[in-house]
């Protein structure tokens, strides 16, 4: 390729580097998910329902530096898929390794 211009050269190299990031971040977020029995659309859906919400590079992150808390998410997702929300509450008595801090309204 023949770039015109340093600021041309540049944009590509950027542009290269961040598609490259952004492909290893979805791969860590998919096979995390994977590892555990979920596919990514169900582990977020069911994560949204419990009330969790965190940002993609957060998943990506927790998978590849916070594996156990990976396993954690993965739980509390699979639990909500299989029991439906007020089960996974149950009697206030969450899964081990599990932390939660949803308030239950009577």
């Amino acid at each position: 390729m023949v770039f015109l211009s340093a600021q041309l050269w540049l944009w590509n190299r950027i542009t290269d580097r961040y598609w490259r990031v952004q492909e290893v971040l979805k791969h860590a977020r998919v096979t995390s998910s994977q590892e555990h029995g979920l596919k990514y659309p169900a582990f977020i859906l069911n994560l949204i329902k419990c009330q969790v919400e965190l940002h993609r590079k957060v998943l990506a992150d927790l998978a590849i530096y916070e594996p156990k808390n990976s396993k954690s998410l993965a739980a509390l997702s699979k639990r909500r898929r299989e029991e439906g929300f007020v089960a996974a509450l149950g009697d206030g008595k969450e899964p081990e390794g599990i932390f939660s801090r949803v308030a239950q309204h009577h």
